[in-house]
């Protein structure tokens, strides 16, 4: 322990002192009632450091994402709101994807496809997609990586959709470059 460790320790443990016996002098009165409230706030902080130490375990159950079952298969389960949501790694930055079957592309927001090193303004809208709120603009794209967990590809197809939207779609033209989807108890399967 450095010097600087040991006074912060010693800091700590005068500071602390000071506080309990402050505590016992303003409820000497009442020391059962004083005892089980240091034994509540000592299970919560027990409780609180036993969580932290576990949440790498629990993570999983508690916020269930995509993950790597082996080299060709990946399982994504779904999320709270009913669809399957996976994040890709496009050009070094991940983009958080909706798994869109009805969509026959793969299909990018401005932002993301900002975040992603394309430059949204630049881009030629010069295509129409029929959408649920009606035909909206797009722009082809080429993506240079695209890399899910450990599955990467080159030079993928997309589209930048010219209106607004919330989430990038992951369409067919994606989702086809893998040998078999499959759902099955709440998980979408992707096998190469």
């Amino acid at each position: 322990m450095s010097t600087d460790q040991i006074m912060q320790l010693t800091y700590l443990v005068l500071l602390g002192a000071a506080i309990g016996g402050s505590a016992i002098v303003a409820g000497r009165s009442n020391m059962g009632k004083m005892a089980q409230q240091a034994a509540i706030w000592a299970l919560i902080f027990v409780g609180v450091i036993g969580a932290y130490g576990l949440w790498e375990d629990i993570r999983q159950d508690v916020n269930p994402s995509q993950s790597m079952v082996d080299a060709r298969t990946i399982t994504v389960p779904r999320g709270f709101d009913g669809h399957y949501h996976l994040t890709l790694d496009i050009n070094g930055t991940a983009v958080p994807f909706i798994v869109d079957t009805g969509a026959s592309q793969m299909v990018l927001s401005r932002r993301d496809a900002a975040r992603a090193g394309l430059d949204p303004e630049a881009l030629d809208y010069s295509m129409a997609a029929n959408t649920a709120n009606g035909i909206v603009r797009t722009a082809p794209v080429t993506l240079d990586r695209v890399a899910l967990e450990e599955i990467t590809d080159r030079n993928v197809p997309a589209v930048v959709n010219g209106g607004a939207m919330e989430s990038s779609l992951l369409g067919m033209t994606y989702l086809g470059l893998y040998e078999r989807i499959e759902i099955r108890n709440g998980e979408l399967v992707l096998m190469r």
